[in-house]
């Protein structure tokens, strides 16, 4: 472990619950690894594991394991997240008096611990947008999301100034920014050697730049949630305050139970609330979260008259994928189909004006000339059928197909989801005499299977 900057160890001197000794001798033991249970895709995977006492679908684990090598992880049935950052879930549970008909932001998504925590949360009516600015980041953003299976999730790349062009859209927003990263030092030792005062005051500027233009995208009375993974008071509080002399805002004040371990702070200035984790104290690593209520007017974007873009034809061609309510289903663009929930029509109408919308609803495919070529989304979707045939394989046999290699399962002609402990993993086709493998390309395992 390289040795902790002095500077920030002297800057953190008189911060409420920093303890110099325990700090420094949390940083001399591994981090804790720990994940979080997809609510939906019911699983065993670690549910007998310790819980994160914030979080009930978080868990934590005793060693870290290969999780490339874990069919389930490729399936969604869980998300490996830092414990600390699911605080994100208490706060959420305790600030909003309902789940149902929100609009959630969550501005710096990537990779999208907090957005699929944030999507397990959310009713079905609400709609949440993960947006990454950073083209490659959004790619793995996107491929989290589409584990994760919610027709209500969707993912856009786009700087924090364009949501300007939607003023008083969101009921909440949720800005984990981007920081200087001292909570990280024991996942990363990287993170060390990267830290500097120099870059603390960076990413102040950059915390307030991103805050500022993504301010009028927030409702009245909408709730804000920031966060970093960052000690520095010049990131955390003062952030706080800096943005109570700029905005109207009220502090939302959460009961957090003391054996958590987790010390509750106030902004010098303004009395604004916030809640840090110290490795040693609280049972993860370093991380810092505040729920702010917007007290000032807003404007209300108008949702231009129009008609339902539902395209009956490929509902009739796609419509036997999913259960439940039928969704909408339209073009995103000239090679991509999409359904979505019915509800979020204006919306998706509304947004691609304005945004890249690199993933709205889940895919559904391509037509065919005598069949519909289902999309690799619907596979891991929650809301697939439970009439489509599938293929029940051996741990074995899915990290071979995770590996895109041929299947030696026999199956009758067609369509089959390939599904490891009930959960789906991708697509085949069977032809009779040989099976093709339809998981996409840049989906494929690399690791070798053979050696763990």
């Amino acid at each position: 472990m390289n040795k902790i900057p002095q500077s920030l160890i002297d800057s953190l001197h008189g911060v409420p619950g920093f303890d110099e000794a325990g700090f420094t001798q949390a940083h001399l033991q591994p981090a804790v690894t720990s994940i979080r249970l997809h609510p939906v895709k019911q699983s065993k995977a670690f549910a007998d594991n310790v819980q994160v006492p914030w979080c009930p679908q978080g868990r934590y684990l005793v060693e870290r394991p290969v999780f490339t090598l874990d069919p389930l992880y490729h399936a969604g049935a869980y998300y490996v997240q830092e414990a600390s950052s699911m605080l994100l879930h208490y706060l959420l549970k305790q600030v909003l008096p309902t789940n149902e008909n929100l609009r959630v932001l969550d501005l710096c998504a990537a990779p999208g611990g907090k957005s699929t925590l944030i999507a397990s949360l959310l009713d079905e009516s609400s709609l949440l947008i993960s947006n990454e600015v950073i083209r490659t980041r959004a790619s793995i953003l996107e491929e989290n999301m589409t584990r994760w299976g919610y027709m209500n999730s969707w993912v856009t790349s786009n700087d924090p100034a364009v949501f300007g062009k939607v003023p008083g859209y969101f009921d909440v927003i949720v800005v984990d920014a981007p920081c200087s990263g001292s909570g990280l030092f024991r996942k990363d030792a990287r993170a060390i050697d990267e830290w500097s005062e120099a870059n603390v005051q960076l990413c102040s500027g950059r915390q307030q730049r991103i805050l500022a233009d993504v301010w009028p995208a927030l409702k009245e009375n909408g709730v804000l949630i920031y966060a970093t993974c960052s000690f520095s008071q010049q990131e955390d509080e003062e952030i706080l305050d800096w943005l109570g002399g700029k905005f109207e805002v009220e502090t939302i004040n959460v009961q957090i139970l003391e054996e958590w371990g987790i010390v509750e702070v106030n902004s010098s200035r303004h009395g604004i609330s916030g809640y840090r984790c110290f490795p040693g104290k609280a049972k993860g690593e370093g991380f810092f979260i505040a729920a702010l209520r917007k007290k000032e007017s807003a404007d209300n974007i108008r949702f231009a008259k129009s008609k339902s873009e539902n395209d009956k034809k490929i509902a009739q061609q796609a419509s036997f994928l999913f259960k439940g309510q039928e969704p909408v289903f339209l073009q995103l663009d000239k090679e991509t189909h999409i359904a979505i929930i019915p509800q979020h029509e204006a919306d998706l109408q509304l947004l691609r004006k304005s945004f890249f919308l690199r993933k709205a609803g889940l895919q559904t495919g391509m037509p065919a000339a005598k069949e519909w070529i289902p999309a690799h989304d619907t596979a891991l979707g929650i809301a697939l059928a439970d009439t489509i045939s599938s293929i029940d394989v051996n741990r074995e046999q899915a990290l071979r197909f995770l590996k895109k290699e041929e299947m030696d399962t026999v199956a009758a002609k067609g369509w089959h989801v390939v599904k490891y402990e009930g959960l789906g993993l991708g697509w085949v086709k069977s032809l009779g005499n040989r099976m093709n493998n339809y998981l996409p390309k840049h989906w494929k395992i690399r690791m070798n299977i053979d050696e763990e």
